[in-house]
């Protein structure tokens, strides 16, 4: 039975701290259906050895593979949602897991019987459905979070009523309690305890009824946003972001007064995160979800509700008729995963009448031979798509790739997103693309033969985001750029540097709407008055900025305008940038400036900053103050080629204190260094008089690629919560960290979670 929580169990199981202890290494692989062994072998490989089965294609190939990686090793396997009860499918990999060491277990949740028996299981755990005592306890845990003790008394009786409709499924106990957590009158649980929808047939009884009820009670907008997640196949990984302006593409937000459209979408996630029709989520340090799925019970209850108006189609080699088997139906939204060998048939753009008011067309390949043929066809047939998506997946398995964007792409005049993620033969976009005059979002991440955008981008005025990063061959923005005056993201903001056509900084002056931006080729730039001309300092609406003083200029150095004092140049440049107010997330990469390594104005405005990066200043010697960052949660170090000492300059305290408590770094939770190949002392010393108290809530610290680093803080070791130490690269700290032997163990043994490599 779904939703009775198995795979829950298991991660419970797979999180133990005496699992993790016990075994070398633990892997947990959602198999889920349909079956696909590629899949699994590589999902094994890849926790075990990252990155290892790039150049692996054969079957064979990945079983040695694994064989090897196991050897020797005391491995646990988690192997969910299995559904293939087919023994020689699974026989491969019996037999090549066997190389593990002995006491090595595999751990599968099924909802069959029939699997359990198929795959030899020693011992078979039947889940039962909850007591009702137990089920109460889930309930009530969300339910009455946050109410008064008289509040809770008096929902009681009626609270016990539900719980007992939800016939001990622990997923339906959380979805009905997290419904009603917004819900404090006893009329209002009294409606849901007498609801209709329980004695509804065609429903499964127990756990889609809760869904049902807890669907019902949502915003009509936020209904549209869930349903169409039923666009998407089982288990699969939906990116908050991606996921919000696929929901803007299709007008499911609008703006409602001084809110952003985006800023609607995060509150509709939310709200579904909240009622438990989300899960598995992926959070950053600063806690925020960037990444969830769906439980399969969720996800067939949305296909339930959207009558086949999202459809999601996988196509395996050989399979190509299977796409025109949906003959007259409707469809509104389509996802299309090619797998192995698999192309898109020609014909079905003519044959299938059900495709002609597609909203949505999401394609996810590695495989894009077809493209030359089908896309034409797609952009005279399909007008009425909104969101169309041509992704590369396994980009390490094949080498078809789409080369060229036919020019009849203008003819989807109602298209809104557009992503090309991947793509890596585009070598530009044609000039018909800037007829798309209702586009919002155009993603051309990692096409990385992309050189240059089309020269009219500036008649886009609709755009709102411009996904570029990883577009190596880049080296200027169309100066049109500065007439998007909508635009909220640019993720690589190339500066030209002099090129004909290139953009320059000043255009930045009119995007007052940009939040996230990554300014490159900052080291091209000589006129520090070109910087100030930006007005960065006036963005308001800025919270992510990367600032890349990096040269993206091809040719003869003297010709392209190389700076004689580059030093002082990246100085005057930063300083005449200035920080944009609310800054919360900054980068600063390639800096050379030696004096003045971060100007006064800055340290004393990022009132607000939560994330710095500052990474490979060649030049810098002592880091500046920034223990002064009062809102600073994550900070990394990296690649500061002259810096052999971090002393007491770095946490802002001045050396004659008059005796008051002082913090340093008061929120910051994680800190890495890396690639420090010249750091030796790490010492906040006792120079300092009064009391002073060092990065009170730092929970994570991160070593790695510092060979000459004698040895860590005694101050971090021993006067933090740190929960966890990481140490890689670093011959002589390893040394004085090993378990149980080295000189400072006994000040790290506290720790719960430590890694030494």
């Amino acid at each position: 039975m779904g939703g009775i929580g198995k795979t829950t169990l298991a991660q419970f199981a797979y999180n133990n701290d005496g699992v993790k202890k016990h075994f070398d290494e633990r892997i947990w692989v959602c198999v889920s259906d349909p079956f696909d062994e590629f899949k699994i072998a590589r999902a094994i490989i890849e926790a075990l050895k990252r990155d290892s089965s790039k150049d692996l294609v054969e079957f064979n190939s990945l079983m040695q593979h694994i064989q090897e990686c196991v050897e020797g090793k005391k491995f646990f396997l988690v192997l969910d949602d299995v559904w293939n009860e087919d023994y020689y499918k699974w026989e491969p990999f019996y037999k090549c897991l066997k190389n593990g060491l002995h006491g090595s277990k595999i751990l599968i949740t099924t909802r069959k019987d029939k699997v359990a028996r198929t795959m030899r299981s020693i011992n078979v755990i039947s889940v039962n459905e909850l007591s009702e005592i137990e089920c109460w306890s889930v309930f009530e845990q969300l339910a009455f979070f946050d109410m008064s003790k008289e509040e809770c008394e008096k929902l009681e009786i009626i609270g016990r009523q539900i719980v007992r409709k939800c016939k001990g499924l622990p997923l339906a106990a959380k979805t009905i309690a997290s419904l009603l957590q917004s819900r404090n009158t006893e009329k209002e649980w009294q409606n849901i305890l007498e609801s209709q929808i329980w004695e509804l047939e065609e429903v499964e009884r127990g756990l889609l009824v809760p869904l049902l009820l807890s669907y019902n009670e949502l915003p009509s907008k936020v209904k549209q946003c869930f349903t169409y997640c039923a666009i998407f196949p089982k288990n699969y990984d939906m990116r908050k972001e991606e996921l919000i302006e696929l929901w803007m593409a299709q007008g499911y937000l609008s703006e409602k007064g001084p809110k952003e459209m985006e800023d609607n979408g995060e509150e509709y996630f939310n709200i579904l995160a909240s009622r438990s029709f989300f899960q598995a989520f992926y959070k950053g340090y600063d806690g925020e979800i960037y990444n969830c799925k769906m439980h399969d019970i969720v996800h067939d209850f949305a296909q339930y509700l959207c009558s086949n108006g999202c459809l999601t189609v996988e196509i395996h080699s050989g399979e190509e008729s299977t796409i025109s088997s949906f003959g007259e139906t409707k469809i509104l939204h389509l996802m299309l995963t090619l797998h192995r060998g698999a192309s898109v048939p020609i014909p079905i753009w003519d044959n299938v009448k059900g495709l002609q008011g597609l909203r949505s067309l999401l394609v996810e390949s590695g495989e894009y031979s077809w493209s030359n043929e089908v896309l034409p066809q797609v952009f005279d047939k399909l007008t009425c798509l909104r969101a169309l998506k041509l992704e590369v997946c396994e980009q390490w398995l094949y080498t078809n790739y789409i080369k060229e964007i036919p020019t009849n792409i203008e003819k989807l005049l109602h298209l809104k997103y557009l992503s090309l993620w991947g793509q890596k033969k585009i070598e530009k976009l044609p000039e018909t693309l800037c007829e798309l005059y209702n586009l919002e979002r155009l993603d051309v991440s990692w096409c990385v033969k992309l050189r240059e955008l089309p020269q009219g981008i500036g008649k886009l005025r609709k755009l709102m985001y411009l996904h570029n990063v990883g577009t190596d061959s880049l080296r200027s923005l169309p100066v049109g750029i500065g007439e998007l005056i909508r635009l909220r993201g640019v993720r690589k903001f190339v500066v030209g540097g002099g090129y004909d056509r290139a953009c320059s900084l000043r255009p930045l002056k009119k995007l007052n709407l940009l939040r996230d931006c990554r300014i490159r080729g900052l080291g091209d730039v000589s006129d520090a008055g070109e910087a100030r001309r930006a007005e960065l300092e006036k963005k308001k609406s800025l919270v992510e900025l990367g600032l890349h003083f990096d040269r993206l200029r091809d040719g003869d150095e003297e010709q392209a305008g190389r700076r004689e004092n580059e030093e002082d140049e990246d100085e005057r440049l930063l300083q005449a940038l200035g920080p944009p107010p609310n800054l919360q997330k900054l980068r600063i990469h390639e800096y050379r400036g030696r004096r003045n390594v971060v100007p006064r104005n800055w340290i004393m405005s990022l009132t607000n900053l939560r994330l710095l990066s500052l990474n490979w200043w060649r030049n810098c010697e002592h880091l500046p103050p920034l223990g002064k960052l009062q809102s600073l949660e994550y900070l990394e170090i990296k690649g500061m080629e002259s810096m052999n000492r971090v002393g007491n300059e770095f946490l802002g305290v001045e050396s004659n204190t008059d005796g008051s408590s002082v913090i340093a770094f008061p929120k910051l939770k994680e800190l890495r260094f890396d690639n420090m190949e010249e750091l030796e002392e790490w010492d906040f010393g006792t120079a300092i008089k009064g009391e002073i108290i060092i990065m009170p809530r730092l929970s994570s610290l991160s070593i790695d690629d510092c060979p000459k680093l004698k040895a860590l803080s005694d101050h971090l070791l021993q006067k933090t919560m740190l929960q966890r130490l990481e140490i890689y690269g670093c011959p002589i700290l390893e040394e004085r960290c090993r378990k149980e032997t080295g000189e400072d163990w006994p000040k790290i043994r506290h720790i719960p979670d430590i890694h030494i490599v």
